[in-house]
């Protein structure tokens, strides 16, 4: 058998995006080889820009609550590469993964896969294996010609919030990219959307969900308001109902009743999920690099968001805080970065600067020139975080690690309660 080493060779093997496609037909070849696995699987399928991960979290939680045997796949990976294939809120083991890792190997042929379709193998293969009742799957990019997508008609999709990211895939409007997202919608399933999207992607996917013959959910502002924004979470009221999410911003009760609303909906196709198994789900479920709040000495805020969309939620839990902010950051240059940093930099009080985690990470250079006032250029993660770290403990302040998954993991593996 394979060993863990060996197995990740081989996904290395291949590239990140594999070939570019116009159709599924890739995937769907490599799903015959491993003998289609995903046939014998029910799904909830997720797309979305922002708020996809909290979404599948809250959704997963609710269904884990209510006693059933839940798989879940989610992209990219925070701490390591199989956090992404999880059942019940636990990654797949090292035995598993490498016995279906070579099973995988000896079937595959010569295509240009990605290493997301054959981790995608790899998970659709332990979930039937492990007997899960219902899968939640998280989307790539995009969603009409995502890998994922080759799944039969899912009992539910989830679109949630749509906005600009990975313009040069998905289309440079929102509108285009959320004809994108709405190809995960299928003949007569159903399909929830976040209620904080334009009017124009309501549009798009009310229009897809008719043409499909679907059901088509949309939560109502009426139904809602959010209460407070505190450190351990979001009180809001939904339907007169009083809830706390765990997790932190202003997004995550949007994102909670997407998950609601989607709870709602499974219990009419069946599945039982009591109020208090989804209501125990919004109050629990954390996600790491998610706007993460960790109580140390000083308090660190760690946020993956590397969009603009993601990194206005930051923004909008850091001006309700009420500490000075001394920021780790940097970004890739394949975002727009320029509108992202300056939303950081016009909130912290000193902003540390790195370029050290990625090939394509926009260098400290040219932001430093770009951003000049109370920012500084740093050679490494564990320079910025030592200074900002520092200036946070002398002025009673917090640190604010965000701008890329790379440096949420970085902080997550090697400085999280470690002394």
């Amino acid at each position: 058998m394979l060993n863990f080493n060996e197995c990740m060779d081989f996904i290395s093997s291949f590239s990140k995006s594999g070939k570019s496609v116009t159709d599924l037909s890739r995937a769907e070849g490599l799903m015959k080889l491993i003998e289609n696995p995903e046939k014998k699987l029910d799904f909830i399928h997720v797309a979305g820009t922002n708020g996809k991960g909290s979404t599948v979290e809250y959704i997963s939680n609710a269904l884990i609550y209510s006693g059933y045997n839940v798989g879940q796949f989610t992209s990219p990976f925070v701490l390591h590469y199989t956090d992404r294939i999880r059942i019940n809120g636990k990654e797949i083991d090292e035995k598993s993964f490498c016995e279906i890792c070579e099973f995988v190997k000896e079937r595959i042929d010569n295509q240009p896969y990605s290493q997301f379709e054959i981790t995608m193998a790899i998970a659709m293969l332990w979930f039937d294996m492990e007997n899960c009742d219902i899968v939640v799957l998280e989307a790539g990019i995009g969603g009409l010609l995502d890998c994922t997508n080759i799944i039969k008609s899912p009992i539910l999709s989830v679109i949630t919030s749509i906005s600009l990211d990975h313009t040069a895939i998905l289309g440079d409007t929102v509108e285009k990219i959320a004809l994108q997202k709405a190809g995960i919608i299928k003949e007569k399933s159903a399909v929830v959307l976040s209620m904080d999207n334009k009017k124009s992607v309501m549009d798009i996917v009310l229009k897809t969900a008719n043409e499909k013959n679907c059901d088509f959910i949309i939560p109502s502002y009426i139904d809602f308001k959010c209460l407070a924004m505190e450190t351990d979470g979001n009180p809001f009221i939904y339907k007169k109902e009083k809830f706390k999410t765990a997790m932190l911003g202003f997004h995550q009760p949007q994102n909670a009743i997407t998950a609601i609303e989607a709870c709602r909906y499974l219990m009419k196709k069946g599945f039982t999920v009591p109020d208090y198994a989804i209501r125990k789900s919004i109050e629990t479920t954390q996600v790491k690099a998610r706007v993460q709040y960790i109580p140390e000495n000083p308090p660190v805020i760690v946020d993956g968001g590397h969009n603009p969309a993601g990194i206005s939620a930051l923004y909008f839990v850091l001006a309700n805080i009420n500490k000075k902010i001394y920021t780790v950051m940097g970004m890739v240059d394949s975002k727009d970065y320029e509108n992202s940093i300056k939303r950081i930099v016009d909130i912290s009080d000193n902003i540390f600067f790195i370029d050290d985690f990625a090939q394509n990470a926009v260098s400290v250079k040219k932001l430093k020139e770009i951003y000049r006032e109370n920012t500084q250029a740093c050679k490494s993660f564990a320079e910025a975080f030592e200074n900002a770290k520092n200036l946070a403990l002398e002025n009673n302040g917090i640190v604010v690690i965000c701008g890329s998954l790379y440096l949420a993991s970085e902080y997550l593996n090697n400085y999280y309660n470690l002394e």
